[in-house]
Order: structure tokens, then sequence, then C-alpha cells
């Protein structure tokens, strides 16, 4: 082993014996203390690979993401000297670091009022404004979703140590689950100001961690060991949902109706069509399908006018197990294992989401000797039909 692997490795060694000194609070004084060194030459590699390790040793979620917001809070000077990268203008990682810019600026405009409202919460007019802020910071939210639908599974194909994605994405549902507090409270005939503050704190605590982790640790690591071509690639899959303050530019690429191959009929066995004709008929559905094959990677998904739930053409070949918040990976992988198994053919699940109501089924796919070939996801929403009452039978266009 080399010199530079030797101490590398001794890094590694030191962060992950800290790391769990200031989880357990054993001794993390002293601790501290005896790793200044490994602190203060922690770089973004270091940090990830520790947390991508920290992933695999079974620490139940919340204890571990507690653990990883102290842990990062000792390395705070460290993290916040890192050098800054200096993404070009107009790739991928310089529109994030744009949006993260901008993100700070709603903050801390809405910091302000935060303390208007404190001093006085009566005044007309100032929990209307709230609302209005914070629906500009709310749309933040899909800056999180292109992350884990578009850039986290890049990560995966070029990081052994990608872990840490999954626990980010956590930290994303944290703040997405603050945002909806907090519109449940202002929205409401007297707000609590005392749930807000606390609400308001837990959304800025987590939100300026994330943008902090993304622009010292994260986007550093990224420009550092992933092609600029493919990082190139993913302005294109950045437009649904599109960025939310500074916005992808518009880049050409080929239609359903350009498929490559073969223009030839496929036989259905119940009829032919045109691979372009197949995604017509997909693509015209009013539901959403993902279709995951039978050893567990996404190999197709519908693209509808109106998708419920974000795709990107980064998913595919993409783990399914990746796809989701650890919070829910367990529940899919009881799907999968109880359709392998041949114990279960379906799954159904029913979720509000604002004002609609999308139901979410599981069916087993099986060839005709019964050989698990894979899952298929269909998600609607089902808000109108949930309405309907009585019958129609006649058609009711207005000429």
């Amino acid at each position: 082993m080399s010199e530079i692997s030797t101490h590398q490795y001794d890094k590694a060694q030191i962060l992950h014996a800290l790391f769990h000194a200031v989880m357990q609070r054993n001794d993390a004084v002293n601790q501290i203390k005896a790793a200044k060194t490994a602190i203060e030459n922690a770089g973004p590699y270091d940090i990830i690979d520790l947390v991508d390790k920290l992933m695999s040793e079974n620490i139940p979620l919340a204890e571990l993401k507690t653990g990883v917001n102290k842990f990062l809070n000792v390395l705070g000077n460290t993290i916040r000297k890192l050098p800054e990268v200096q993404a070009g203008e107009g790739s991928f990682v310089w529109l994030l670091q744009q949006n993260n810019l901008l993100l700070s600026e709603k903050l801390t405009r809405f910091k302000t009022l935060v303390k208007a409202l404190n001093n006085t919460p009566n005044l007309a007019g100032l929990w209307q404004k709230a609302a209005e802020d914070l629906d500009e910071i709310a749309a933040f939210e899909a800056y999180y979703t292109i992350k884990e639908n578009v850039l986290f599974p890049v990560i995966e194909k070029h990081w052994t140590n990608y872990r840490c994605t999954q626990l980010m994405w956590s930290f994303h549902d944290d703040i997405r689950n603050s945002l909806q507090r907090l519109a449940t409270i202002i929205a409401s005939p007297n707000p609590d100001l005392q749930q807000f503050n606390k609400s308001v704190g837990d959304l800025y605590f987590t939100m300026l961690a994330i943008r902090l982790r993304d622009e010292k640790l994260l986007f550093p690591q990224i420009l550092a060991s992933i092609p600029g071509a493919a990082l190139d690639r993913l302005l294109q899959d950045c437009h649904d949902p599109e960025l939310p303050f500074v916005k992808a530019p518009e880049t050409p690429h080929k239609t359903s109706s350009e498929t490559p191959g073969s223009p030839e009929f496929i036989d259905l066995s119940t009829g032919s069509l045109t691979a372009a004709q197949l995604l017509l008929l997909f693509n015209h559905l009013p539901v959403d399908i993902t279709y995951v094959d039978e050893f567990d990677k996404v190999r197709f998904f519908s693209s509808p006018p109106h998708r419920i739930f974000p795709r990107s053409r980064a998913i595919i070949g993409r783990d399914v197990h990746q796809c989701h918040p650890p919070e829910s990976v367990d529940i899919v992988h009881r799907i999968i294992e109880g359709f392998r198994s041949g114990r279960k053919s379906e799954a159904s699940f029913w979720i509000k989401m604002k004002q609609k109501v999308i139901l979410i089924r599981y069916f087993a796919l099986r060839d005709t000797d019964g050989t698990y070939k894979g899952v298929i996801e269909v998600s609607q929403e089902i808000s109108e039909i949930q309405q309907l009452k009585g019958e129609q039978r006649l058609l009711d266009w207005e000429d």
C-alpha cells in the first residue's frame, strides 16, 4: 500500500471512529481534539465515502440522519472553507448553483417577514404575504426532484460509493414535509405562531444544510469524477419538471415518432403495431406507466401529457430500489419479492397530492409459463372518477 493510500485509509478510519463517538456521545470532545488533523484535511470524497459506508451499517435512518447532522456540524469550519467549483455557464451544475443562489435570496426575504409576524402577528396582510412568499420557496421542490430523478441515476453509474444520495433524498423529503406543515399552519384561520416558528426553523436548517452540502461536497465531487458529456446530457431532462428559478435551455431531442429501428409491424398476437404506434398508445393513456424487468431494472416509462410522478431517461437501467427514498424502499422490496415468489400478483395504494387523489397500482408480469418477468406500475389521478354518480349515456360535447 502506497504512502498516499495508507494516509487516506488512516484518515477514513479516524473519521469513521469520530462519527460514532459523536453520534453515541462517547467522549466526543476528546475524540474531536484527537482527530483535529483528519478533520482539517477532510475533503468532499472523504465525507461522501464515509456516508456511503454508514449507509451500509444498518443504522436506523432517523438516528443516522441525526448523527450525520451532528458530525457535519463538527466538520462545519472545514466544509465552509472548501472551495466552491466554478462550473461553466449554462452547464447542468451551473444551473443548480444559480437556483441555489436565488433560493438563498428568497429565504433571506422570508426571514424578514417571519420577524415582522412575530412582532405584529395581527397586522393585516402579513399572513397572506407569508403564504405568497412560501409558495415561491416551495417551488424549489422541483430542484430536489431533478436531483433525485436526473442527477442521482448518473451518480449511481459513475460512483461505487453513491449511497449518500439515498440519505440526501430522505433530507429532501424532510424539507417537503416542512413546507407542507407551514402551508397548513399559514392557511388556518388562526395560525399558531409557535408552531409556525418551529416549522420555519426546521425548514431553514435543512434547506441551508443541503445547499451547503451540494455546493461544497456534492458538486465538486461530481465535476471531478463524472465526464462533462454525461452531465451535459442531463440538460434535456430538466423540463418535466423544470428547474424552479433559472430554467434549462430547450434542447432538441427525438420525439416518439422518430423511434430508431425498423418501421415494421410488431406482431402482438391480437394485432400488429409499429413501435411508433405503440408509443402513441402508451403516451395517450390517462395513466403513468413504468415497467421494471425481472432483474429489478427500470426499462420503460410512458410520457403522457400530464405526468403524475416525474421520470427522466436517466432512470432507464436504474435499479428500482434506488428510485425511492430510504423510508419506502422496504415497501418496494416486499412488493417485488411477493410478486417474484408468486405469493402475490397485485398491490394498490392511494394517496393525496395537494387537491388530487392518486391511485397507484402494481401488477406482476408473468409469461405463459408463469415465470416472473417484472412489475408494471400504473398511476392514475382519480379525483373526478370519485365524484361520478348515476350514469351518463349521452355525449356532452358542445357543438
